[in-house]
């Protein structure tokens, strides 16, 4: 498998790399042990200073409104009943991130063999800057093997995949539909012709770190894990609030909540960004997972969440790779992120019913843990909008308490964005904190919408 000599080519590409980490931050070192005491009684101080606002400063004013109208009771209660529980949910996540370790990187020497898959669509010149990434990756060319799949893209994509082949032979394998099928058609090909014990996965607007494949061929170790989560962050961070926002957002995502998943090995969603797949238990699910329905339809998005569900029910553990990074490109512009979400909420809502049936499966504390996360979390929904009422009718009663919600909303979401700072000591946390009032206003239609149009197809990317 994979090529042995081609050392002009290896690095031509390694200088290749070096020009495109250019346009990104490269992930920092692992934090001092003292820095990162200092983030955790920030965090544990944060947590007082919130908890003492929301009482004195807005439930009060709640309580005393419930006494004053009646109906007000309604929406109160449960939201109380809900913060509590949210409250109490994030302590216990602060504590498990706490302990949570990364799992040591592979040997060359161990290494197992490697398909990197990467399914591309109108991907244009990314897609080579994706190809030049993994071809520079610190990984064993004998047992490593990449798999390009275009799917029918109408510009030059398979340009740039025919120009990687020809400059890699035998390292490099350009597949193409000629007609766009889906990514999940174009990630079951790469599935059927790769010939690796690892399967890796990478979006084709997306690079790798050098250290990403040793990092997330590391937990394989373990023959219970069936996939490994990479460490996704953004690539085009610099070119807008937006990306800036989204950036804030994914450290928190999977530095904190990965993190805790992985702890209790049930990772609910390997992204398709970066996410190794054990490739026997690949095809023990490839079948169904290709043809999944939903509601009658096709399901030809969320494909990476659905891999990961198929996985946790034939009993593989998932688990979170801190050490595997990947920069992967956001939307700049508003319409496209809404896209970006509606996909991201369709599939979220699909696979958490199909989650609920498979929850019983899991190992008992695994399943406790993963009961009451489920719960707390997905009644966030609900609770949201039936409290937006109970704000408005705040509004209308003392309209001063407008500033009381907004501070609030700020506190939260300071506290929230305080875990960005044991992965990267800066100021970027901020705008975890902008885009919450960002999101507030300007995507709170997103979930509903995705519920209501949950059967809808296509990549949603362009």
């Amino acid at each position: 498998m994979g090529i042995t000599d081609t050392p002009h080519s290896i690095a031509a590409s390694r200088a290749a790399l070096a020009e495109i980490r250019g346009t990104y931050a490269e992930v920092p070192a692992e934090p001092t042990r003292r820095w990162s005491y200092f983030v955790y009684a920030l965090i544990f101080a944060s947590f007082a200073v919130v908890a003492y606002f929301q009482i004195h400063t807005v439930v009060l004013r709640v309580i005393d409104l419930a006494v004053a109208h009646e109906r007000v009771k309604l929406f109160l209660y449960p939201s109380a009943l809900w913060a509590g529980m949210g409250f109490v949910l994030l302590a216990f996540r602060t504590g498990v991130w706490i302990g949570y370790r990364p799992h040591a990187p592979a040997s060359r020497e161990e290494a197992p063999s490697l398909t990197v898959i990467i399914p591309a669509y109108n991907e244009g010149a990314m897609v080579l800057k994706s190809i030049e990434s993994v071809v520079a990756a610190d990984y064993p060319l004998d047992k490593l093997e990449i798999v390009v799949v275009d799917d029918g893209s109408k510009d030059d994509t398979w340009r740039y995949i025919r120009e990687a082949a020809d400059r890699y032979p035998g390292l490099v394998t350009a597949l193409q539909h000629e007609k766009n099928r889906g990514k999940r058609e174009a990630l079951a090909l790469g599935f059927t012709r790769g010939r690796g014990e690892i399967f890796v996965t990478i979006d084709s607007d997306s690079v790798i770190e050098r250290g990403a494949l040793l990092a997330i061929a590391g937990p394989f170790r373990d023959p219970k894990v069936g996939a490994v989560a990479g460490k996704v962050l953004v690539y085009n961070r610099a070119s807008g609030l937006i990306p800036r926002m989204m950036h804030a957002r994914f450290v928190l995502s999977f530095d904190m909540l990965r993190s805790v998943e992985s702890v209790y090995k049930n990772v609910y969603c390997c992204p398709g960004a970066l996410t190794a797949l054990r490739a026997s238990a690949v095809r023990e699910v490839l079948d169904g997972w290709r043809n999944q329905t939903f509601l009658g339809s096709a399901c030809t998005f969320g494909e990476d969440r659905a891999m990961t569900n198929s996985l946790l029910d034939k009993g593989y553990n998932t688990v979170y790779q801190r050490r595997a990074v990947v920069h992967t490109l956001v939307p700049e512009a508003y319409g496209k992120l809404c896209k970006m979400l509606l996909r991201w909420d369709r599939s979220y809502v699909r696979e958490e019913i199909r989650f609920a049936r498979i929850i019983w499966k899991r190992p008992l504390l695994t399943m406790v843990i993963a009961l009451f996360d489920r719960t707390v979390t997905n009644l966030r929904y609900p609770i949201y909008y039936m409290t937006i009422g109970l704000l408005a009718f705040m509004v209308v009663q003392d309209p001063p308490v407008v500033i009381r919600i907004l501070i609030a909303i700020g506190l939260v979401s300071f506290l929230n964005m305080l875990y960005f700072l044991r992965s990267e000591r800066s100021w970027g946390f901020l705008y975890g904190v902008v885009y919450a009032y960002f999101s507030s206003i300007a995507l709170f239609w997103i979930f509903p919408y995705a519920v209501m149009s949950v059967r809808a197809k296509g990549w949603l990317t362009r």
